[in-house]
Protein backbone atom coordinates (compact mmCIF):
# COMPACT_ATOMS: atom_id res chain seq x y z
CA UNK A 1 0.00 0.00 0.00
CA UNK A 2 1.67 3.17 -1.17
CA UNK A 3 0.47 5.25 1.85
CA UNK A 4 2.64 2.76 4.43
CA UNK A 5 5.76 3.11 2.08
CA UNK A 6 5.28 7.12 2.62
CA UNK A 7 5.03 6.53 6.48
CA UNK A 8 8.03 3.97 6.31
CA UNK A 9 9.81 6.59 4.15
CA UNK A 10 8.63 9.41 6.23
CA UNK A 11 9.90 7.72 9.02
CA UNK A 12 12.99 6.75 8.51
CA UNK A 13 13.66 10.20 7.41
CA UNK A 14 12.59 11.34 10.68
CA UNK A 15 14.44 8.96 12.56
CA UNK A 16 17.74 10.04 10.95
CA UNK A 17 17.37 13.91 11.22
CA UNK A 18 16.16 13.11 14.64
CA UNK A 19 18.98 10.81 15.48
CA UNK A 20 21.59 13.77 14.42
CA UNK A 21 20.04 16.19 15.92
CA UNK A 22 20.04 14.59 19.69
CA UNK A 23 23.80 13.52 18.79
CA UNK A 24 24.72 17.36 18.04
CA UNK A 25 21.83 19.87 18.53
CA UNK A 26 21.23 18.32 22.27
CA UNK A 27 24.54 17.36 23.48
CA UNK A 28 25.34 19.86 26.40
CA UNK A 29 22.14 21.11 26.11
CA UNK A 30 19.98 18.05 28.50
CA UNK A 31 21.97 15.55 30.54
CA UNK A 32 23.36 12.67 29.65
CA UNK A 33 20.23 10.46 31.10
CA UNK A 34 17.41 12.26 28.54
CA UNK A 35 20.12 11.80 25.36
CA UNK A 36 19.84 8.27 25.89
CA UNK A 37 16.04 8.50 26.43
CA UNK A 38 16.24 10.46 23.24
CA UNK A 39 18.49 7.99 21.30
CA UNK A 40 15.59 5.23 22.58
CA UNK A 41 13.68 7.28 20.69
CA UNK A 42 15.24 7.03 17.38
CA UNK A 43 16.49 3.90 17.49
CA UNK A 44 12.64 2.44 17.79
CA UNK A 45 11.26 4.88 15.22
CA UNK A 46 13.43 3.23 12.86
CA UNK A 47 12.79 0.02 13.34
CA UNK A 48 9.21 0.21 13.11
CA UNK A 49 9.83 2.39 9.81
CA UNK A 50 11.39 -0.56 8.69
CA UNK A 51 8.03 -2.67 9.96
CA UNK A 52 6.29 0.08 7.94
CA UNK A 53 8.14 -1.22 4.63
CA UNK A 54 7.70 -4.85 5.54
CA UNK A 55 3.59 -4.41 6.05
CA UNK A 56 3.71 -2.35 3.02
CA UNK A 57 4.85 -4.94 0.54
CA UNK A 58 3.19 -7.98 2.21
CA UNK A 59 -0.25 -6.06 1.66
CA UNK A 60 0.24 -6.52 -1.74
CA UNK A 61 1.02 -10.11 -1.57
CA UNK A 62 -2.14 -11.87 0.87
CA UNK A 63 -5.50 -11.91 -0.34
CA UNK A 64 -6.82 -10.34 2.61
CA UNK A 65 -4.98 -7.65 3.72
CA UNK A 66 -7.34 -6.09 6.41
CA UNK A 67 -5.25 -7.33 9.62
CA UNK A 68 -1.81 -5.78 7.83
CA UNK A 69 -3.45 -2.56 7.41
CA UNK A 70 -4.45 -2.54 11.03
CA UNK A 71 -0.96 -3.48 12.33
CA UNK A 72 0.38 -0.65 9.83
CA UNK A 73 -1.90 1.68 11.69
CA UNK A 74 -1.17 0.47 14.96
CA UNK A 75 2.79 0.75 13.89
CA UNK A 76 2.69 3.95 13.32
CA UNK A 77 0.58 5.00 16.44
CA UNK A 78 3.18 3.26 18.37
CA UNK A 79 5.78 5.42 16.69
CA UNK A 80 3.81 8.48 17.47
CA UNK A 81 3.31 7.23 21.18
CA UNK A 82 6.61 5.02 21.97
CA UNK A 83 9.14 7.60 19.99
CA UNK A 84 7.07 11.06 20.24
CA UNK A 85 6.70 10.58 24.22
CA UNK A 86 10.32 9.99 24.54
CA UNK A 87 11.18 12.76 22.43
CA UNK A 88 9.16 14.99 24.32
CA UNK A 89 10.31 14.13 27.28
CA UNK A 90 13.77 14.57 26.58
CA UNK A 91 13.50 18.19 25.99
CA UNK A 92 10.66 19.22 28.57
CA UNK A 93 12.19 17.05 30.97
CA UNK A 94 8.54 16.45 32.72
CA UNK A 95 8.56 12.78 33.50
CA UNK A 96 5.13 12.14 34.11
CA UNK A 97 5.19 12.19 29.92
CA UNK A 98 6.87 8.72 30.30
CA UNK A 99 3.52 6.99 31.26
CA UNK A 100 2.39 7.83 27.59
CA UNK A 101 5.51 5.55 26.48
CA UNK A 102 4.10 2.33 27.30
CA UNK A 103 1.09 2.99 25.43
CA UNK A 104 3.22 3.04 21.85
CA UNK A 105 5.21 -0.08 23.00
CA UNK A 106 1.73 -2.15 23.71
CA UNK A 107 0.73 -0.56 20.22
CA UNK A 108 4.04 -2.17 18.72
CA UNK A 109 3.38 -5.34 20.25
CA UNK A 110 0.00 -5.90 18.75
CA UNK A 111 0.84 -4.89 15.54
CA UNK A 112 3.85 -7.42 15.17
CA UNK A 113 1.55 -10.14 16.87
CA UNK A 114 -1.04 -8.99 13.99
CA UNK A 115 1.38 -9.12 11.14
CA UNK A 116 2.46 -12.75 12.72
CA UNK A 117 -0.86 -14.30 12.41
CA UNK A 118 -1.92 -12.58 8.81
CA UNK A 119 1.80 -14.15 7.71
CA UNK A 120 0.69 -17.89 9.16
CA UNK A 121 -2.66 -17.49 7.94
CA UNK A 122 -2.70 -15.98 4.27
CA UNK A 123 1.37 -16.63 3.12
Amino acid sequence: MKLFLILAAANAFLAVGLGAFGAHGLEGKVPEKYLKIWQTGVTYQMFHAGGLFVIAFLIDKLPQAGMLTWAGWLMFIGILLFSGSLYVLTVTQISVLGAITPLGGLSFLIAWVMMIIAVVKFL
